[in-house]
């Protein structure tokens, strides 16, 4: 070996620069509780400790296999040794250090593999490593409230603790009262936060009824997490032809090895109680992907690039993914285990497999979507009395109307006598005579120009509004409640129909629909991205 060439990292600058790895407190936490499950505990339980002075300590327990005092100096190795068993959730050996480095300063490991056996303990403090230079660990005597907190969180038998101190990232402000209310209550929010993450991504793990991996429990604070469910089993549908979809995947040496996937639609939230709501949680963020690598979610939302972003329309539609360990160089599998890259030739046949799943779960949406806006009351009497007071405004004269041709004779800045179709209407009711929402047009179209009728007084110049239009559905209904929104909507509508009226004749009409089609088709683009409103939405506005 020659020495020369042996040229060592500087341990202040590497172990620092570690910390930025991309964790965030909740996928750190994870990457600590992986190692439980991969060392077979039954238990785990985790503690946040917020001290009367503002120190902050994280504890991690479990009653899984442990570690000598041998072991304990290898896990605490950057790049610790491979573990024996290649389906473990841990992977690179890195995990236990850089996530407990990306919260706190200094993370201590302690561990005994036999209740007869004596506690082991190494710690790393990156402030003695930043003194001394050296990539030196520190070697304290086991504590009591160490003791005490190994035997509440590990139980009398085999397990190991992590202890998170030094915790200068831990939350993401300082507070003017350290370990004061405000403080406590930005704890309080980080516990439930992880509830609320741990219960997802080792669902499998945590629900009993699931037979797919062993049963586990976790608990945060005192408070057993139970299990959430992304696809909603209970209500969604599974709508590929096979249930469970299976591919095989080749990797670079020529194996092949298997995956599989399963495209469920969920229920339209308007369709579910406010427990089945809680549930279902249907985001337009909750839409794509959810991947599993040997049974632990690692990746949810999103459609990678199989698909594009994010559609409103598909908010209904989660995919599962699962694939196992031989699989981790092919779809690029990062430190944290949150990132997966499928091959192009993958995304090409994903994307051709699910494109049937996406068609319908966007039928389904826009059926929901519609019978909504079908169902709504927007009030449009306020821009019917302002058109109905205001005499002067500048509109076609009204010779003659025919309904059975469809079709009005008019006077205008185009001439007289003009013969124009366009829609007849008798009878309307008179508080919607210039202005009304309808589920009649069939164009696509956002608005009609009409000639209505009330009774003897003759036709007037009206516009119908398409209830079935993205700009109704999205815009018009989130202003139901505001009148002045509403009103002034309508008549900017009134007056292009007005002016489209008093300046059309028989070669103009198909210019002027030309124009319609168009802006309604823009409207449309402009607001794919805009969720329609749910009727809970509709009730908030």
């Amino acid at each position: 070996m020659n020495n020369e060439l042996i040229n060592e990292p500087d341990a202040p600058r590497l172990i620092n620069g570690l910390r930025d790895t991309g964790y965030d407190f909740r996928t750190a936490s994870a990457d600590i509780i992986d190692n439980s499950v991969a060392a077979g505990a039954q238990e785990i339980n985790v503690r946040i400790d917020l001290m009367q002075d503002g120190r902050k300590l994280v504890y991690f327990g479990d009653d899984g296999f442990g570690m000598n005092a041998d072991g304990v100096f290898k896990a605490m190795r950057y790049g610790a040794p491979e573990r024996e068993n290649p389906e473990s959730l841990g992977k690179f050996g890195l995990g236990l250090k850089t996530a407990s480095s990306s919260v706190c300063r200094q993370f201590t490991l302690i561990s005994r593999n036999s209740p007869d056996e004596a506690l082991s303990k190494l710690s790393w403090d990156l402030d003695h490593v930043e003194a001394s230079g050296l990539w030196e660990m520190s070697r304290e005597p086991v504590t009591v409230d160490e003791e005490e907190a190994f035997e509440e969180l590990c139980g009398e038998g085999s397990g190991t603790l992590v202890v998170w101190s030094k915790c200068d990232r831990i939350l993401s402000k300082n507070y003017d009262e350290p370990g004061g209310t405000k403080e406590k209550a930005a704890i309080g929010r980080l516990s439930a936060g992880l509830q609320k993450h741990v219960s997802e991504i080792y669902h499998r793990f945590l629900d009993q009824a699931d037979t797919r991996e062993r049963n586990i429990t976790i608990s945060v604070d005192g408070v057993k997490v139970g299990p959430w469910d992304p696809f909603f089993r209970e209500r969604s549908e599974q709508v590929l032809a096979e249930k469970q979809q299976a591919m095989e995947v080749q990797v670079e040496d020529g194996s092949t090895h298997n995956a599989s996937v399963a495209a469920w639609i969920l229920p339209h939230s308007d369709d579910l109680g406010d427990d089945e709501k809680n549930q279902a949680r249907i985001t337009n963020r909750g839409q794509g992907f959810y991947i599993y690598r040997e049974g632990r979610l690692i990746s949810s939302g999103g459609w990678l690039s199989v698909f594009g972003g994010l559609d409103p329309h598909m908010s209904l539609l989660r995919i599962e993914f699962d694939f196992g360990h031989e699989l981790d160089e092919a779809f690029h599998i990062d430190v944290k285990k949150s990132r997966v890259l499928f091959d192009p030739a993958l995304s090409e046949y994903l994307e051709k497999l699910l494109g049937p799943a996406r068609r319908e779960a966007n039928l389904r949406y826009r059926k929901k979507a519609q019978k909504d806006a079908a169902k709504a009351k927007v009030d449009h009497t306020s821009a019917n009395r302002t058109v109905e007071g205001t005499k002067n405004t500048r509109q076609a004269t009204v010779e003659g109307a025919d309904p059975e041709t469809q079709s009005a004779v008019i006077s205008n800045n185009r001439g007289p006598k003009i013969k124009i179709r366009q829609k007849i209407e008798n009878n309307v009711e008179p508080g919607s005579l210039y202005i009304e929402a309808v589920d009649t047009i069939t164009s696509g179209d956002l608005w009609e120009p009409s000639y209505r009728s009330a009774g003897v007084e003759g036709h007037v110049g009206a516009v119908l509004l398409n209830k079935h239009h993205d700009y109704y559905q999205k815009i018009y209904l989130r202003a139901a409640n505001s009148g002045y929104s509403v009103q002034g909507m309508d008549l900017l509508l009134w007056a292009f129909t007005a002016a489209e009226q008093n300046n059309t004749n028989e070669e103009l009409d198909p210019i002027f629909s030309d124009i319609r089609e168009e802006i309604s088709s823009n409207l449309r683009k402009l607001l794919r991205d805009v969720t329609t409103p749910t009727s809970d939405d509709l009730e908030d506005e």
